[in-house]
């Protein structure tokens, strides 16, 4: 008799329902409730009678009000993915605003050369994070990053107390960097679809990006399987910073000068952003498209509500409530609850 052949498949069989059941399905519905609301509160062109935020320019110029902090959630998402947790990424940001503007100012050094100072003051309080968090492993994430938020903002508000660091209007093409447009479309914009993409390739395309999902799935697990769990942690809080300091680049470019008490609270918004995206705080789970979709969910409800003079107490209960449900759908088992209805 022929022997027969076992053949194993991996692959599930594609099924329409669960492909639309995704939450970032949801995610896309929230949107476009949003810009519904954001069309029927926008104030009208005095020339053509239509809301402003019909028109492409309106549309892209309300990503400028929240892009430069949608930088922080690139990197916030492998944080997540890995289980841990930052919260200094504010300080940070405020810290290399603080000592490009002040090496700008009082050391006379170019621009270019005082954003490449930048650069390397916010990959350097990553990297201290990231070297704490590996070598000290019985630490918790929360508490270290709570330390160094704490460090990291004294050091800013040392350096210039209560002042702020002005002039930076000064040199054009670093305040093109925000206000600048090809077109319509902001180069800001552009520069973070850019790094939007390659975050999103990394995570799901490259063993990178498997080898992040390994560890917040079971850390002991990817341990024994060989994979450098510490270096990699170490990298991603060292990324983490790097574009923190990218933040506090265009940040600085907007405003035209730093000071110590800037960027407070970009890391709830960052948190919230990837968090409402589907991104599991446990780690080893989520979808980067929906850490990409709830940037811009909250960024455009913000403005949205801005444009009706919302206070800011209100947009957190909103807020607020999204994140509760982000939290509560994906766990909801609707099938036994469907089934205890029927009993």
């Amino acid at each position: 008799m022929a022997k027969q052949k076992r053949v194993i498949i991996a692959e599930q069989e594609f099924s329409w329902k669960k492909f639309f059941l995704k939450w970032e399905w949801f995610l896309v519905l929230i949107f476009i409730g949003v810009n519904i609301l954001n069309f029927y509160v926008s104030p009208l062109d005095k020339t053509t009678g239509l809301p402003i935020y019909m028109s492409l320019s309106g549309l892209f110029n309300a990503t400028l009000s929240f892009l430069e902090k949608a930088f922080i959630a690139l990197p916030m998402a492998y944080i997540l993915v890995l289980g841990d947790i930052d919260i200094s990424v504010g300080s940070i940001v405020a810290l290399s605003a603080v000592v490009m503007a002040e090496s700008y100012n009082k050391l006379g050094l170019p621009m270019g050369a005082c954003v490449i100072i930048a650069l390397l003051v916010g990959t350097l309080c990553g990297f201290i994070n990231g070297f704490i968090l590996t070598k000290f492993t019985e630490l918790a994430p929360m508490i270290v990053t709570l330390g160094t938020q704490i460090l990291f903002r004294g050091i800013a508000t040392i350096i210039l107390k209560d002042q702020a660091s002005q002039g930076l209007t000064n040199v054009n093409w670093f305040s093109q960097l925000y206000w600048g447009k090809l077109g319509p479309v902001p180069y800001i914009f552009i520069i973070f679809i850019i790094c939007a993409f390659i975050f999103g390739f990394v995570l799901h395309k490259t063993t990178f990006g498997r080898r992040l999902y390994a560890i917040g799935s079971n850390r002991v697990a990817a341990e024994y399987a060989g994979i450098q769990v510490q270096k990699i942690r170490c990298i991603v809080f060292t990324i983490t910073g790097t574009f923190s300091a990218v933040t506090a680049i265009f940040l600085a470019s907007c405003m035209g000068s730093a000071r110590p008490n800037i960027a407070s609270g970009y890391e709830l918004d960052a948190i919230s952003m990837v968090v409402l995206g589907g991104i599991s705080t446990a780690g080893g789970k989520g979808n980067f498209v929906g850490a990409i979709i709830a940037i811009f969910i909250i960024g455009f409800l913000r403005y949205g509500l801005g444009l009706v003079n919302v206070s800011s107490q209100v947009m957190l209960v909103i807020i607020g409530t999204l994140l509760i449900c982000a939290v509560m759908l994906p766990n909801l088992n609707l099938k036994g609850l469907l089934k205890k209805k029927t009993a």
